[in-house]
């Protein structure tokens, strides 16, 4: 099972699910947070913190929002704007602070009035 953060967090980031997580490996971006999935040891610590329910198991989602909790990985996968290559695995978030850009599915969300 592995975490992953959804659109709720658009432009929102509280942070609550950074300050609990034990592996610190919550990674924010310009517009939303990420779970990197290889460094997250599932103890949903997150999930629990979270007050808008943007943290969600990827088992469980379904609907529109799994296309935004799969987009997840994407922000260690693929190379961000203004980046020269991949975010990787860099074992600890604060480490390396916040990381300016987001996933091409984030930056073109756009919020239904």
């Amino acid at each position: 099972m592995t975490f992953a953060i959804g659109t709720p967090c658009i432009d929102v980031r509280d942070r609550s699910c950074v300050a609990v997580c034990p592996v610190d490996c919550i990674y924010e971006g310009e517009r939303k947070l990420y779970i990197q999935p290889t460094e997250c040891i599932d103890c949903g610590a997150c999930m629990t913190e979270c007050p808008t329910g943007a943290v969600v198991r990827l088992e469980d989602v379904s609907g529109p929002e799994a296309e935004f909790a799969f987009d997840n990985r994407r922000f260690f996968e693929e190379v961000l704007p203004g980046r020269d290559r991949p975010l990787g695995s860099p074992g600890e978030a604060a480490a390396i602070g916040p990381v300016r850009g987001d996933t091409g599915l984030v930056r073109a969300y756009r919020r239904a009035n």
